[in-house]
């Protein structure tokens, strides 16, 4: 070998020795920081049985709990809301955009031709749906759980606000 592979050979074993060096101080005092940083998350005198507890707990008391006779659950109606608030919750995706040939709200040429079939009319393709070819409506606006009086109070909704 002659002196300029050693030199080359030399250079690299130094620079070698450098970046192990540097690695090695950098990673010093990686331990010391983890124990610092894990006893300031846990905190001092906490328990395991204290760090992984549940946030919340749900508490369902039987109305025999607390003194009313159980009624009959699924016999009472769910609490019906008013038109606009069906509108707000359900048929808003459609008629603010007028989406699927749906009239717009507030529009009152696009709903007087749907108004003057009648209200049944409309209830009525509520309720069922409409396909034609000039739209189509999902029957209940696409939600199923919707009852059949909160629908019409989302039609009087629509109208009273288009007319």
């Amino acid at each position: 070998m002659n002196k300029k592979s050693y030199s080359i050979i030399l250079g690299i074993s130094a620079l070698l020795m450098l970046f192990i060096f540097l690695l090695v101080g950098h990673h010093r005092g990686i331990p010391d920081r983890v124990r610092l940083d894990r006893g300031t998350l846990l905190g001092t005198g906490s328990s395991v049985a204290e760090r992984i507890r549940p946030v919340a707990q749900v508490n369902i008391a039987s109305a025999e709990t607390q003194g009313e006779p159980v009624k009959n659950a699924a016999a009472a109606p769910p609490p019906s809301r008013n038109g606009q608030q069906v509108y707000q919750s359900t048929c808003v995706a459609c008629h603010d955009a007028g989406i699927a040939g749906a009239p717009k709200l507030g529009d009152k040429g696009q709903w007087a031709k749907h108004v003057a079939k009648g209200l049944d009319t409309l209830y009525a393709s509520a309720l069922n749906g409409v396909q034609g070819s000039t739209g189509a409506m999902p029957a209940k606006g696409g939600n199923p759980a919707l009852s059949n009086a909160e629908v019409r109070a989302a039609v009087d909704y629509m109208v009273a606000r288009s007319k």
